[in-house]
């Protein structure tokens, strides 16, 4: 008897009963979702070590090594033209299914050409290295594929959450994004281990692999072919209709507003390097203990802060976080507090990303809350867009923030760091300047809905100023990421 319980027990957590087949993840034909979210989590995080140490190896400047950063996360602020392109031109009948395999191979296609240019190896081994430029585009369709693939899975949750019993609402997006996070944590330390003993060109053999392992997984998913699907008018009506709203461009303004003021030191990993001298291993240890604090952070919003309203969160963690990176001032000056200055840069580096992970969950609450009925994927689209294109400019503008000071490698290992300490003082100030506008911010979903039955619920200059900003600052952000790879010296940079 027990036997026959315990295997109604493992079904029944399995496939829940009282959720639809279609919404039960872990049935073969939706399994692909799951296992998406797993592997983006997994090669942003095997990708992490190579692209926080290896432009180092080949000589990039500041200016070089915040952009190739950057690459790899900046096509997800096309993620609602690769939307558009599903939902408007399904290929042999599909909308997803033959997009998410094109998303994989293209990841793949893009590691393996780099393993075909060079030895992707160290230098002082004899071994060649790719150019700047080669590892740049390589890193930028490497993202592009996992990002349009990441696209087409975003869509299909976004389909089956509507089928969701009220009981388990949510619970489809929060074990995806859980699956993500874990893949992240896992594989950021073992790829660290592979790169400190094995070498970069291993780390980019198995960022070649592990897209291909979704193919299969890709042609077993079931999607209805031949759907009636919107003319791209039609999706643009939609969209023009949602972002004329008070309720969509004004919390979405502060998100925006937000996020462009994070810019960062862009000088400072130089100076982890050139002055403190860390080593590629305690970079990459530096950033393990992040991605698991980004975590941490996650699940205490989902503990311990859900019941906050929006606004005190954003308040508490800005000046949190501004706390936080007014320690690197301490470390430029040398007060450790008797600390190592590698223990001591924990603090001011990683618990920054904890203070991240507190406001992930609120700002994706916000964004699922915003979407209206009927145009649920296209609208989330067009929200990280505009989540991912502040994050890109902001980028950008980091790498111009180098110039105004001289933060070159030379100067700072002469022993002038007063550029390093400006510098950070101004990066503090932008970050949070951020609180000045928590004011746009609804203090919840049901101050959301007030927006909506407002006498200026509609706004043609509001939605119009809304998409020409998200849109320009996409154009400026591409512009100064070519110019920092192709053209380096523009920006005062080693």
């Amino acid at each position: 008897k027990t036997i026959p319980i315990l295997s109604r027990y493992w079904n029944d957590w399995l496939f829940p009963p009282d959720v639809p087949r279609s919404c039960q993840l872990l049935r073969i034909e939706n399994l692909v979702l799951p296992a998406s979210y797993f592997v983006v989590g997994l090669l942003q995080g095997f990708s992490g070590p190579l692209l926080n140490v290896y432009p180092l190896e080949m000589n990039a400047s500041e200016a070089q090594q915040a952009t190739i950063s950057a690459l790899r996360g900046f096509p997800a602020s096309f993620k609602i033209l690769f939307g558009f392109l599903s939902d408007t031109m399904p290929l042999f009948g599909y909308r997803r299914k033959i997009y998410m395999l094109f998303g994989w191979c293209l990841s793949a296609f893009s590691m393996g050409m780099l393993l075909q240019n060079s030895d992707c190896g160290f230098a002082k081994d004899g071994e060649t290295q790719p150019s700047i430029e080669v590892f740049s585009l390589s890193v930028l369709l490497f993202g592009s594929g996992f990002w349009f693939a990441d696209v087409m899975a975003d869509a299909v949750v976004a389909e089956k959450a509507k089928l969701e019993p009220k009981s388990s609402f949510g619970r489809l997006q929060s074990t995806c994004y859980a699956c993500r996070f874990f893949g992240l944590m896992i594989a950021y330390p073992f790829s660290s281990f592979i790169y400190s003993t094995l070498g970069p060109r291993m780390v980019i053999y198995m960022l070649c692999m592990l897209p291909l392992v979704m193919l299969p997984l890709t042609f077993l998913f079931w999607e209805i072919q031949n759907q009636a699907v919107n003319s791209t008018h039609e999706q643009c009506q939609e969209i023009w209709k949602t972002v004329r709203s008070r309720a969509v461009w004004q919390p979405m303004g502060f998100v925006y507003l937000y996020n462009v003021l994070q810019v960062t030191n862009a000088a400072w990993r130089q100076y982890l390097t050139s002055v403190l001298g860390f080593t590629a291993d305690q970079l990459n240890i530096l950033l393990v203990i992040t991605y698991i604090l980004l975590f941490v952070g996650v699940m205490a919003y989902k503990c311990y802060f859900m019941k906050w309203s929006w606004r005190m969160v954003y308040v508490f963690t800005t000046l949190l976080g501004g706390f936080f990176s007014l320690l690197q001032i301490s470390l430029l000056k040398g007060y450790t507090f008797g600390l190592s200055p590698f223990l001591f840069s924990l603090g001011d580096d990683a618990f920054g990303e904890f203070v991240s992970g507190i406001q992930f969950l609120p700002t994706i609450i916000m964004m699922a809350h915003l979407c209206p009925v009927g145009s649920e994927g296209a609208s989330y689209a067009m929200f990280t867009t505009v989540n991912n294109s502040a994050l890109a400019l902001s980028s950008a503008l980091t790498t111009l923030l180098l110039g105004i000071w001289d933060v070159s490698k030379e100067t700072m290992v002469a022993g002038d760091l007063s550029g390093m300490i400006k510098l950070t003082l101004l990066t503090t100030l932008f970050q949070v300047s951020g609180i000045l506008f928590v004011r746009l911010l609804p203090r919840s979903t049901h101050e959301t809905e007030s927006l909506k039955s407002d006498n200026f619920s509609q706004s043609t200059l509001g939605g119009s100023i809304f998409l020409s900003i998200t849109f320009s600052s996409i154009l400026y952000s591409i512009f100064v990421m070519y110019k920092n790879v192709v053209h380096p010296g523009w920006v005062k940079g080693s």
